[in-house]
């Protein structure tokens, strides 16, 4: 059931991993350094007939819940969820989402407050009061809650991607004009990617869709101590985050 895409092709030609690119069709692949992993949900979007869309990442999948398969398996792959598996899921409803991260000793905002600029939030939620007043409740909510569906992970009927992703990127659009990046680093230069995680729920909570959450799990490993390490330096010491981990 999965489509690899290779996304910012527009931005490497010459770079060729033999996946399906993100510069056929409609495409916004150029604007890979921005928006990341939203490029290659953008080509789905506009160009992919499938009746369900959703994103995954190359390092991080929607887990079975067979717990034996997801914590004892020494195949990394047989942790992930299937095609019948998902099949199943989607008799029952229309939305597949990431079990929710949870800060804890953090708030939605706070947390983007002490890794990131928070600005870009602040500027989020007043074009969101311009051109969706009524998700205003349901963002400051979002911002106000201790955690929140991330990593733009999702599987969705086409419709209701339709109706999501018709609503997600005139507001990341605006976001762009907005801010001026022209300081930033590779690294900050992908904030409406980051800001984009922090709209699922806005968008999900105000529509008021039921959904069925599954677990995420790593093929890659995860470098806990730095995670913890530089979440914590970031709450109590300001240290703002300059790498993904």
């Amino acid at each position: 059931m999965y489509l690899p895409i290779q996304v910012g092709k527009k931005l490497c030609p010459e770079t060729n991993l033999g996946f399906q690119n993100d510069d056929a069709g409609d495409n916004i692949s150029r604007k890979n350094s921005y928006y990341s992993e939203l490029t290659a949900l953008y080509w789905i979007w506009k160009n992919n007939p499938a009746a369900y869309k959703g994103l995954v990442h190359y390092r991080r999948f929607f887990g079975t819940k067979n717990f034996a398969k997801r914590h004892f398996s020494r195949d990394r792959f047989a942790r992930i969820a299937g095609h019948d598996e998902v099949a199943q899921i989607l008799r029952k409803t229309d939305i597949i989402l990431p079990s929710k991260r949870k800060y804890y000793i953090e708030t939605v905002r706070s947390h983007y407050l002490h890794t990131m600029d928070v600005n870009h939030l602040d500027i989020t939620r007043e074009i969101i009061a311009e051109i969706a007043p009524g998700y205003l409740p349901s963002f400051d909510k979002v911002m106000n809650s201790t955690g929140a569906h991330m990593c733009n992970m999702f599987i969705m009927s086409s419709e209701k991607t339709d109706e999501y992703l018709s609503w997600l990127f005139p507001i990341l659009d605006r976001l762009v004009e907005r801010i001026d990046s022209s300081g930033y680093d590779a690294f900050a230069m992908r904030f409406p990617g980051r800001v984009s995680e922090r709209l699922l729920d806005v968008w999900l909570n105000t529509k008021g869709y039921k959904y069925t959450e599954l677990p995420v799990v790593n093929t890659e490993p995860v470098r806990w101590g730095t995670k913890i390490t530089s979440f914590l330096k970031a709450k109590f010491c300001n240290k703002k985050y300059t790498a993904s981990f």
